[in-house]
């Protein structure tokens, strides 16, 4: 099974840029479709991005369209969420996921679906 740990989270000042990364051991993200979440306190998990395993199709939820870029990278085993144009709302505990078994261009944007999680990183935007 793969194993996911995120990187890359901080304190930056609305309108600043921050890119998340998640390395996956274990086996090749390849064979996975991937997504990104995030968790404010007192709320809910909350869909950010997804990607197919091919990385040709995306999708990113209306509230972050146009200000972030989910991407990956499977020679690298490497999963990205490039944040610009950050506001005090984006701050949360942000997750990266993986789940196996979709077809090349699929796109997951269900938590229940995904099988496995990293244990996310912080990202706090000051106003």
């Amino acid at each position: 099974q793969v194993q996911l740990v995120e990187s890359g989270g901080g304190l930056v000042q609305a309108g600043g840029s921050l890119r998340l990364s998640c390395a996956a051991s274990g086996r090749t993200i390849s064979t996975y479709a991937m997504g990104w979440f995030r968790q404010a306190p007192g709320k809910e998990r909350e869909f950010v991005a997804a990607i197919s395993r091919s990385g040709g199709s995306t999708y990113h939820a209306s509230s972050v369209k146009g200000r972030f870029t989910i991407s990956r990278d499977n020679a690298k085993n490497t999963l990205y969420l490039q944040m610009n144009n950050l506001k005090p709302e984006d701050t949360a505990v942000y997750y990266c996921a993986a789940d196996l078994g979709r077809s090349p261009s699929s796109v997951v944007t269900t938590a229940r679906q995904y099988g496995y999680w990293g244990q996310g990183t912080q990202v706090t935007v000051s106003s």
